[in-house]
């Protein structure tokens, strides 16, 4: 998300990282000491055609709903296989980690693969939805509970109030559709699955590449098993090491970023049609119409946009980016015609039907986003309006903030702990709408002299395919093990699909 995106100042100090990695490693050991995820996963999988995909073998591995209770309740995890093209230069498999959170790993699977040519005759690339995603126990509430949710955005004391009186029904609601999972959800608990698909599929070490918020369930693997890890690629990290104020605040940094950027564009190319107009003054001004429920989606939907929602196009159209659909849907909104492929109304709303997914649970679980009052409210959004004048603050996670009050934070933020000998490839973009460029960097900095950072010094979310240069990198990284020199960079290329 998609990512999700996160950071947050220093939270919890090495003492704390140090102890929670010792327990989570302690808990992932059965009496007689074999590590549980190991024993677990060397039961295997049987794979059989996908339904959806026969060209594409699916499969279902058991794991613990709690670790540290191995002969306890029971998930099913979803996986997805594509089988490497040639089986005699074969390496191994490649576990793909989903961004979100919420995302399906299975879904990416049965799509043409995004990785070249060479990755797909090497590997079997694999895919699983994580732990309360899709497939695998999605966290499920009901629909009427759900659509109770108030305004995503705080004004006073008293919607602070009653959000904290609405998450402790909407919770009770979701946990007793979801079951026991849903107190288990965090990336620790991933990272552990993780290395019981590793052995499910047969290989003694990881190999591995995550985008998004899939570069959190590594980062804990390569902490809970630093010397089972072959190769890493995180793409557009997290930054689990950020308080709440912080979090939000360089994603708002990050937005804003990637709206000048587009504004820049528009500028300089003939082909926006948005050319020649001042483009902040007329998102200022549709923002101002949304804020006065003025503003609707063009396209036959009479449904209102909220000015929370409209905040979405800065993200969801700088994430390829899109800068030709976003001026284009920029001048629908302000009475243009509608757009080739315009996309539907951004944002979420109530939902139909008799449930509804909450993703959120699982950033809940991850990230202590918990605030004291609406006063400390207010100073995250004030620090986030400063690092963003045009775009305010970022929809994604200012919108999943509330959702976390009074919710149980399982993985608490802290510093990265890796002690393994592998190399780990951590890339980005210098100008990501959704995992800010210093997320990226400090998470290379934290992992320590064996991660390298790779920059790729244009736009989007993931550079994983967006250039030859990026690819042939990441490629040659997880093919022979060959990291990028310190501080390589591969330049821009503007593109517009």
């Amino acid at each position: 998300m998609r990512k999700r995106t996160s950071p947050r100042a220093i939270v919890v100090m090495a003492m704390t990282a140090l102890l929670t990695v010792t327990t989570s490693c302690a808990a992932g050991r059965t009496a007689a000491g074999e590590n549980a995820p190991d024993a677990v996963g060397k039961r295997g999988i049987t794979w059989k055609p996908c339904e959806e995909e026969p060209a594409v073998e699916c499969g279902t591995l058991t794991v613990p709903i709690d670790w540290s209770k191995p002969d306890g309740p029971k998930i099913g995890l979803a996986l997805a296989r594509r089988k490497a093209t040639d089986p005699s230069a074969r390496i191994g498999s490649l576990l793909t980690n989903p961004g979100g959170p919420g995302n399906s790993g299975v879904e990416g699977i049965f799509r043409p693969s995004g990785f070249s040519e060479e990755i797909r005759r090497r590997f079997d690339i694999v895919g699983h939805d994580p732990r309360g995603v899709a497939r695998s126990g999605a966290v499920t509430c009901s629909a009427s509970a759900y659509n109770k949710m108030p305004d995503r955005v705080m004004t006073s004391q008293a919607d602070y109030d009653e959000w904290i009186a609405y998450n402790k029904e909407l919770h009770a609601d979701c946990r007793r559709l979801t079951g026991p999972l849903y107190d288990h959800l965090d990336a620790v608990n991933v990272a552990r699955d993780m290395d019981a698909i590793r052995a499910a599929l047969g290989d003694d070490k990881l190999t591995s590449y995550g985008v998004s918020y899939g570069t959190l369930s590594q980062q804990m693997y390569a902490e809970l098993f630093p010397d089972r890890v072959r190769a890493m690629v995180l793409d557009g990290s997290m930054d689990h090491s950020l308080n709440v104020k912080a979090f939000q605040v360089t994603e708002a940094a990050a937005v804003q970023d990637s709206f000048d950027e587009f504004v820049a564009w528009c500028e300089r190319d003939t082909e926006c049609v948005l050319h020649g107009r001042d483009v902040r003054a007329l998102w200022k001004e549709l923002l101002g119409k949304a804020d006065r429920g003025e503003l609707s989606w063009p396209g036959g939907s009479d449904r209102p946009v909220n000015a929370h929602n409209l905040k979405w196009l800065g993200v969801v159209l700088n994430e390829a980016p899109d800068w030709r659909l976003a001026a284009q849907v920029l001048n629908a909104l302000d009475g243009g015609p509608v757009p080739a492929g315009m996309p539907g109304p951004p944002g979420d709303g109530p939902v139909s039907g008799k449930t509804a997914e909450l993703p959120a649970a699982i950033l809940c679980s991850d990230f202590d986003l918990s605030l004291r009052d609406y006063d400390e409210y207010a100073d995250v959004m004030r620090g986030s309006n400063a690092a963003a004048p045009d775009m305010r603050y970022n929809p994604m996670p200012m919108g999943d903030m509330p959702i976390c009050q009074g919710r149980p934070v399982t993985n608490p933020q802290h510093r990265l702990r890796y002690t393994g000998s592998a190399p780990l490839l951590v890339s980005t973009s210098l100008h990501d709408p959704s995992t800010p460029y210093e997320w990226s960097a400090a998470v290379a900095g934290q992992l320590g002299p064996r991660a390298a950072l790779l920059t790729y010094e244009g736009w989007g979310h993931g550079i994983y395919g967006r250039t030859s240069c990026t690819t042939a990198a990441m490629d040659s990284y997880l093919i022979s093990l060959t990291v990028p020199a310190p501080g390589t960079r591969c330049p821009a290329e503007e593109r517009q699909d």
